[in-house]
């Protein structure tokens, strides 16, 4: 299955100009020999950063009957805050309890990039990728956890440098089976020993 996000209808020279706008009206200059191509890159910059790529959908026949837990640890998250179109950064963990397919491992990449090249904010995207592969994988359970720092929190406002955002959520197995719940948080959590609180989902 060829996977094709929504298309935005990006307007570059609008953007441009809008940047240009923006700019100006902070008081930043643009018309020097270091700013001059700010506006462009600026627009450029942020129609990258809002637009996922296309990708196909590799499943193949769980032909093994494999029913253990499938993890994948430390997917980069980069995306954009939408009350503030500041960046939020971060990783992802996934995870599924495979039913008769399995999916290409590096697909649970591209699933967190689909999602997460657009405003956003961590809860919903969260929920988003879990949802995603609950409907299109038909696991027997999906666990999602991911852990962010959103510049909006560190570089404005409170300006609370460091602090890192924990989401997470379950379907499934991994939600109605604590032993299974457990044992995916563990894999997931090990990466970081203090990735245990502010969990949501």
């Amino acid at each position: 299955m060829r996977v094709v996000p929504p298309a935005k209808g990006i307007d570059l020279p609008a953007a441009e100009r809008a940047a240009a706008a923006f700019l100006d009206a902070l008081g930043v200059p643009t018309d020097t020999a270091a700013t001059l191509d700010t506006p462009r890159r600026m627009a450029h910059g942020y129609a990258e950063m809002l637009s996922p790529r296309s990708f196909d959908l590799t499943t193949f026949d769980n032909d093994e009957g494999y029913d253990e837990l499938v993890v994948a640890r430390s997917i980069p998250v980069h995306s954009v805050c939408e009350h503030h179109m500041l960046p939020f950064l971060g990783t992802a963990h996934i995870g599924y309890l495979p039913g008769p397919r399995i999916l290409g491992l590096s697909k649970l990449a591209r699933v967190v990039e689909l999602f997460a090249r657009r405003p956003q904010v961590q809860e919903r995207l969260t929920t988003q990728i879990a949802d995603w592969l609950w409907a299109h994988l038909r696991p027997r359970g999906v666990g999602v956890v991911i852990e962010a720092e959103h510049l909006c929190l560190s570089l404005r406002g409170v300006r609370a440098d460091g602090t890192s955002t924990v989401t997470s959520t379950m379907l499934g197995t991994l939600r109605e089976d604590p032993r299974s719940r457990a044992e995916f948080l563990a894999f997931a959590t090990s990466v970081r020993t203090d990735a245990t609180g502010g969990r949501r989902g």
